[in-house]
């Protein structure tokens, strides 16, 4: 049976790409989830671009200081899938030298959870020991953790508009999927962009709402047995032997 395992997850990055080049959720956005994460006692894991990092260092050293997983997303959140391979290389090459001199990076996340599958040996060259670049709701909808080569590849449960959803709404789509539980939001979600010119679902719920919706859905999560855990914590639950 597999383990009942969630994963707390943040996609680091500017506000609301590529709309807006702002980086209020990062600047308000983060500090608000830390607090909120030291209340309820999770550790979490923070996929950082290298951009938001080096504006950014104390907080990015914060997240590590308070015992939370760094991972890598990119260097500004550039779309992999549209580059050409050697380019895409370097810019792996290039934000993961960046965000180690920070702690430890040995998982990734793709912005748009979009990798071509030639970068996966790069990314294995590099170190990187998890991947969370896959979606289940997106094709090819994988259903299971796998394995491929040195990497363990995790697919995201849900998209992260989801977690801002009236909790009457988002519920039972919680009750609806299978362990591990993967979810991803963003800081930026978790100030006010109602007022900022981006389309309907980087608006909708933002702020307090969201930081309050985030915290129901950490408390149903253990209401249901489930154990709160960074994404490399949780690789090695499910039984793979990796070193993170």
């Amino acid at each position: 049976m597999t383990p009942r395992v969630a994963v707390i997850s943040f996609d680091v990055e500017q506000d609301c790409p590529p709309y807006l080049d702002s980086a209020r959720g990062v600047e308000e956005g983060l500090p608000r989830i830390l607090e909120l994460l030291a209340e309820e006692r999770v550790r979490a894991t923070f996929f950082f671009t290298a951009e938001m990092a080096r504006r950014f260092p104390r907080l990015a050293r914060r997240v590590v200081d308070e015992g939370h997983e760094l991972g890598s997303h990119g260097y500004r959140h550039e779309r992999l899938d549209r580059l050409p391979r050697s380019e895409a290389a370097r810019v792996l090459e290039r934000s993961t030298s960046i965000l180690r001199g920070y702690g430890e990076v040995k998982v990734f996340r793709a912005p748009n959870l979009k990798l071509p599958e030639n970068l996966l040996p790069v990314l294995a060259k590099l170190g990187y020991r998890v991947d969370s670049s896959t979606a289940r709701y997106k094709p090819p909808f994988p259903r299971r953790v796998e394995k491929h080569g040195p990497l363990v590849r995790v697919p995201v449960s849900v998209t992260s508009s989801v977690l801002r959803l009236p909790w009457r709404l988002q519920r039972p789509l919680h009750g609806a999927l299978a362990p591990p539980r993967v979810y991803f939001s963003h800081p930026w979600e978790y100030v006010d962009m109602s007022r900022e010119p981006v389309r309907l679902d980087c608006r909708f719920n933002t702020g307090e709402p969201a930081l309050e919706l985030l915290r129901r859905l950490i408390r149903f999560l253990r209401g249901e047995g489930y154990m709160l855990a960074t994404l490399c914590e949780a690789v090695r639950m499910l039984g793979h032997d990796v070193e993170c």
